[in-house]
Parts: structure tokens; C-alpha cells; sequence
């Protein structure tokens, strides 16, 4: 049993070493989102750090409109980055996970 454990802990550890690399590597995982009429670019990280915004200059005479394409433009592309983000490390903690009786967390 005393073996069972020390293999259990050490594949958690595994698994935590594998996370965090994940997590690294989402920093260089680039999402690109658009308006619908292509005045506003945005590009983020899968771990969402904003990394360029693109504004048409047409944009920049109407202080109202802008703040509606960055907020429709922001929450698409932040949406994306969640969704790859938590797929992502869902995918390497299950894969590390040990197989631990009536402990099934990743259905």
C-alpha cells in the first residue's frame, strides 16, 4: 500500500509539472478576433493577456462606438481563450491523474 501511495504522489507531482508547462506554453497560443466588419482586431493569448489591438481609424471619431466593438471584440476573443485554455489543462490533469477508485473528477 505504502508503494501504491508513493506512486500515486508521484504521478500527481508529474501531473502538476505537466500543468504548469501547459500553462506556459498558452502564452505562445495566439487567438485573433474581429469585428464582423474587420474595424477592430484584437490578439490574445489562450492565457488572455491582450497582446495587439488593431483600430480602424474610422473608429476613432466615435468615442461610443469604439467602446462597443472593444467590449463585443474583447469578450469574443476572450471567450475562445477560456474555452482553449480550460480544455487544454483539463486534458493534461486528466491524463495525470492516478487511478484512484470512486475519485473520477473527469467525465
Amino acid at each position: 500500500m505504502f508503494g501504491d501511495m508513493m506512486g500515486m504522489m508521484s504521478k500527481l507531482k508529474e501531473a502538476q509539472k505537466k500543468v504548469e508547462e501547459t500553462k506556459e506554453r498558452l502564452h505562445t497560443v495566439i487567438i485573433d478576433e474581429s469585428s464582423s466588419d474587420k474595424k477592430l482586431k484584437v490578439s490574445i493569448t489562450a492565457n488572455r493577456t491582450i497582446k495587439a489591438i488593431s483600430i480602424d481609424d474610422e473608429l476613432l471619431n466615435d468615442k461610443e462606438m469604439l467602446e462597443d466593438y472593444l467590449i463585443l471584440t474583447l469578450n469574443k476573443a476572450i471567450e475562445k481563450a477560456t474555452e482553449i485554455n480550460e480544455n487544454e489543462i483539463a486534458a493534461v490533469a486528466k491524463d495525470g491523474m492516478p487511478n484512484i477508485p470512486g475519485m473520477d473528477m473527469f467525465k
